[in-house]
């Protein structure tokens, strides 16, 4: 019997899909062997809150991790890849488990304390400094830069719940709204990792003044120092931050900080500084990336009198030029960062010092801009009737985010990525649904235990 090149082709990308989705699967039960070893345990010991049931709290949590793990984005969007027998096969083959329908998970989430799955995030984040493999990304070999900011996660047209926050328009339209404050761990290869989240919200019954993000920052200080009580932490944050109550938290808590400092901020540190401003720099480094030279220049000032904090001004003012000088259109762009600091800089460490402080973008990006835009759905309605359920929604977004970050940094993906010139994150996970739905897998593992 021959074959035509149709057939011979489609075989090949048939072998090509099974191929690349095996390797993701089986990487997905790499690193969460590497990297989460008691990932089951936890999620297991989680109070359950419920008195019958016939999905355990693992398969319930893991069932909910999933839907953002797979990018499906909605509850509706994996239910019905649950109906395909090859889906459920291949995730009860690589995760040891039967997946439970999302109206299932959903019940239970909605009764979950949700402080039970914020200190599964921080069981599973302490797990990862303690193997240690974090610790090439500290600023001078001890601190671990942490970003701080805030996101809004829903937006209603009528109150979704008593905590709502509120703004209302020039035509006085009224927005409800529910705002986290979220702490991430920021190293410079661009991971970004959920260590602790506070709900900016406001009070039940009658309040004076809305909950706002410095409020939030004190209670998300405190849950910091509980869950990582040893860790030695440099908080980098935006201008909002650059006020005696945060300076107050961040020494009282034995941290460091790298704060943006803008124009209209602390008037006696900007006097003090002007002057320094039109000094020569401290120090200078140049940078090639393609056709464009960068140049930074550095300044820094120590032993500023805050009331009572003694504080430190570092300044780096870059430059971006195209290599021609002789190009008609080579315009040159300049920006400036200005941070106020509790290290002290000197002339070897201001440039690394200002790169960190840089780092806080970060928590925009890879962070809040990926959770919305990079098919995990941020903002997406996970629930429209419980305040506790979207909280939880929002711990298991943060943890499966984390998961997916260590595949996507693997080998597996970036050699496949490597592969095809326009191949995208996007397309290797839909090629992986592909995978699950369309190929049943050959041995008795794959069978859900009963």
């Amino acid at each position: 019997m021959t074959y035509g090149a149709g057939y011979i082709k489609e075989q090949r990308k048939t072998t090509s899909l099974q191929e690349q989705g095996e390797s993701l699967l089986n990487e997905y039960s790499r690193q969460i062997k590497k990297r989460l070893p008691d990932l089951s345990e936890v999620l297991s010991s989680a109070e359950d809150p419920r008195k019958r049931h016939d999905y355990s709290m693992e398969e319930i949590l893991m069932g909910g991790l999933s839907m953002f793990m797979l990018k499906q984005g909605s509850r509706n969007s994996i239910n019905n890849k649950r109906r395909e027998e090859a889906f459920t096969s291949n995730y009860a083959r690589h995760f040891r488990l039967r997946l439970p329908h999302q109206d299932t998970v959903a019940d239970v989430l909605s009764v979950l304390n949700p402080d039970e799955l914020d200190s599964i995030k921080a069981h599973l984040m302490s797990e990862q400094f303690e193997q240690k493999w974090l610790r090439s990304y500290r600023l001078l070999n001890k601190y671990y830069m942490v970003a701080v900011d805030g996101t809004e996660v829903v937006s209603f047209d009528k109150p979704h719940c008593e905590h709502c926050l509120t703004k209302t328009s020039k035509k006085g339209k009224t927005t409800y709204f529910h705002y986290v404050l979220e702490a991430k761990l920021v190293p410079p290869d661009g991971y970004c990792l959920s260590l602790a989240s506070e709900w900016i919200e406001n009070p039940n019954g009658k309040y004076e003044k809305q909950d706002c993000e410095l409020k939030a920052f004190r209670r998300l200080s405190a849950k910091l120092k509980k869950y990582y009580p040893r860790l030695p932490i440099c908080i980098i944050g935006d201008g909002l931050y650059a006020n005696n109550t945060v300076f107050d938290i961040c020494e009282n808590n034995d941290w460091k900080y790298i704060i943006v400092l803008q124009d209209d901020q602390l008037k006696c540190i900007q006097e003090e500084v002007d002057l320094i401003r039109l000094r020569k720099p401290s120090g200078e480094n140049n940078e090639f990336k393609g056709d464009r030279r960068i140049i930074r220049q550095y300044r820094f000032h120590t032993g500023i009198m805050y009331k009572e904090h003694r504080l430190h001004w570092l300044s780096c003012k870059e430059t971006k030029e195209k290599r021609i000088k002789s190009d008609p259109n080579n315009r040159k762009e300049t920006s400036t960062f200005e941070y106020v600091s509790n290290f002290e800089p000197t002339k070897e460490t201001v440039a690394q010092l200002c790169s960190n402080g840089r780092l806080r973008w970060r928590i925009e990006n890879e962070g809040f801009n990926s959770q919305k835009n990079g098919d995990y759905e941020l903002e997406h309605k996970f629930f429209r009737n419980s305040y506790t359920g979207l909280k939880n929604y929002f711990t298991l977004l943060q943890i499966a985010h984390f998961i997916n970050q260590l595949v996507e940094k693997s080998t597996v993906v970036i050699t496949a990525m490597k592969m095809h010139s326009k191949e995208t994150i996007r397309n290797i996970w839909i090629n992986l649904i592909a995978y699950m739905i369309m190929i049943m897998p050959y041995n008795s593992l794959s069978k859900p235990p009963p």
